[in-house]
């Protein structure tokens, strides 16, 4: 169980890394007036969604592993909740639950996000620059067959 949620948050973690990469090779091969500024707000409500889900997800596959162990937490006093934990779960439970205290999960999206956007600026940036390298070095290539 904790594999499969470790497993969900890095896909999420790496679509995120992939997907402004992506989506330049995607605007790149269309012709548009303002490609930065329609990759710029493309960009942003992608990765957002990917942020939002990501941070749902890590609050999600607390509380689902909470429920594995066997911890409730519909109950009022922590005797109640913690009655079907069994005992060799009772530190994981307690790591779960102090991990889950604390802002919300759209909050900490939120709060997340004003740091991963740069990546997409530099991102662009690295790309465009080494297509435009790429682009010389096959037309210089075509120029020396053409002798």
């Amino acid at each position: 169980m904790e594999i499969l949620n470790t497993a969900i948050k890095f896909a999420l973690l790496i679509a995120l890394i992939i997907s402004p990469t992506l989506l330049f090779n995607k605007l790149r091969k269309q012709s548009f007036k303002y490609p930065f500024i329609l990759y710029l707000i493309s960009a942003v409500l992608i990765t957002f969604f990917l942020v939002m889900v990501l941070a749902w997800w890590s609050h999600f596959s607390t509380e689902l592993l909470l429920s594995h162990y066997g911890y409730y937490s519909g109950d009022l006093n922590e005797t109640e909740r913690m009655k079907n934990v069994a005992v060799e779960n009772l530190d994981k439970v307690n790591t779960l639950r102090i991990s889950k205290m604390g802002i919300g999960w759209p909050l900490k999206a939120i709060i997340f996000y004003p740091f991963y956007f740069p990546y997409l600026v530099i991102a662009y940036l690295g790309m465009y620059f080494y297509s435009k390298k790429s682009s010389q070095k096959v037309s210089l290539q075509k120029d020396s067959i053409e002798f």
